[in-house]
């Protein structure tokens, strides 16, 4: 048993490294792009942008690690199936359990030290990241704004950028709100940002706009003033929230989570808002470990339905992985959505993709038992 054990799992480990390596480089570039766009064109410093790039890795690692071991599966078990070693082997006494057996507990371990992953190093390198992204917005203003996206960040103004190109703001479009009176529109054809080293503070240079000033003699009137140039100056400090960075729920262990919601509970609030806030830490909760057990969740389902299909091809093992794990985190995602909206409970919501895949891996494995 020893020798089957030690083949079965050389058989898995090839793929298993080669389907990892590929999930992880797809998903990578898509991130490279915005990284690189950070770097070329908003001047963000290269450690930054490799820091940012390693934070990554962790998030990455959580939804590949599942999906390699599927494609693992998919196509060893394939391999064995078409080429009736799972035949030979069963001819010899040898049950499905057995063969599959050592895949299995090992899938699981990994499961068991993907909590680890899920509930201690994703919340901090994002945590950690978002710190870092804080960090350079106050460096570097132009890489924290999104152009075509109206950002509420700064106090008291809501401010649109067209595009940016080569650090110059095109086509800025600011609502400054009143507490009394109306809303005043500012308008300019380009601008930049001026920094001040060891200020919370930053000018935004206007250059060739309109501006809607308040009439003396009627405050809640405006009349309209073109200008050639024109300096606000924005709080950057309450725009980035620095030193007062609160983690989020992703960013937080499950000990943490939990403080938090013993927390919320003890405020003895009993508002829709406070609801929606344990039950988001709740489905966080749930999240990290559900996520950590989809790997186990998909060697479940993955291994009968390899032995069953017989096809040795590496791409029809990588296409049928790929519809199996599609589904999967549509329900996953799915059952989060609902979660959240209170329609079902989160150790429903979140699990039931799980649940799922678990059952049906058992039905398939007593299907091919039973031929």
């Amino acid at each position: 048993m020893r020798i089957l054990r030690d083949y079965v799992l050389k058989e898995m480990m090839g793929p298993l490294l080669a389907s990892l390596a590929v999930f992880s480089f797809i998903l990578l570039i898509g991130n490279m792009f915005k990284l690189a766009d950070l770097l070329v064109n908003k001047g963000v410093d290269i450690k930054d942008v490799v820091k940012l790039f390693l934070y990554l890795i962790p998030y990455i690692l959580s939804y590949t690690i599942p999906m390699a071991i599927l494609t693992a599966t998919m196509i060893s078990f394939g391999r064995l199936a078409s080429d009736n070693e799972v035949t030979a082997m069963r001819a010899s006494g040898i049950s499905l359990y057995k063969i599959g057996m050592p895949v299995v507990v090992v899938v699981f371990i990994i499961s068991l030290a993907s909590i680890y992953l899920n509930d201690r190093v994703l919340p901090a390198s994002h945590f950690a990241s978002y710190k870092l992204i804080k960090e350079v917005g106050m460096k570097n203003p132009t890489a924290y704004l999104e152009p075509g996206v109206f950002i509420k960040s700064f106090k008291g103004y809501i401010v649109r950028i067209g595009s940016i190109e080569d650090e110059e703001l095109q086509d800025i479009l600011i609502y400054q709100l009143q507490e009394k009176g109306p809303t005043r529109t500012i308008i300019a054809e380009r601008g930049n940002f001026k920094t001040f080293p060891g200020k919370n503070l930053i000018q935004l240079h206007l250059i060739n706009g309109t501006a809607d000033e308040p009439n003396p003699n009627d405050p809640n009137m405006f009349y309209k003033l073109n200008f050639k140039t024109y300096d606000m100056t924005l709080d950057i400090e309450t725009a980035l929230g620095k030193g007062k960075l609160q983690k989020k729920p992703k960013q937080m262990t499950i000990r943490e989570l939990k403080d938090d919601i013993a927390g919320l509970k003890a405020t003895g609030a009993d508002s829709q808002h406070i609801k929606n806030e344990i039950r988001e830490r709740v489905t966080e909760i749930h999240k990290k470990l559900a996520m950590a057990f989809s790997s186990f969740a998909f060697v479940l389902v993955g291994l009968p339905l390899a032995i069953n299909t017989r096809r040795r091809e590496k791409s029809v093992g990588f296409g049928l992985s790929l519809v199996v794990s599609t589904i999967y985190y549509l329900i996953f995602i799915g059952g989060q959505a609902l979660t959240l909206r209170n329609v079902i409970p989160p150790i429903i919501g979140v699990w039931v993709a799980n649940l799922i895949y678990f059952i049906i891996g058992v039905v398939l494995i007593f299907i091919i038992i039973e031929k």
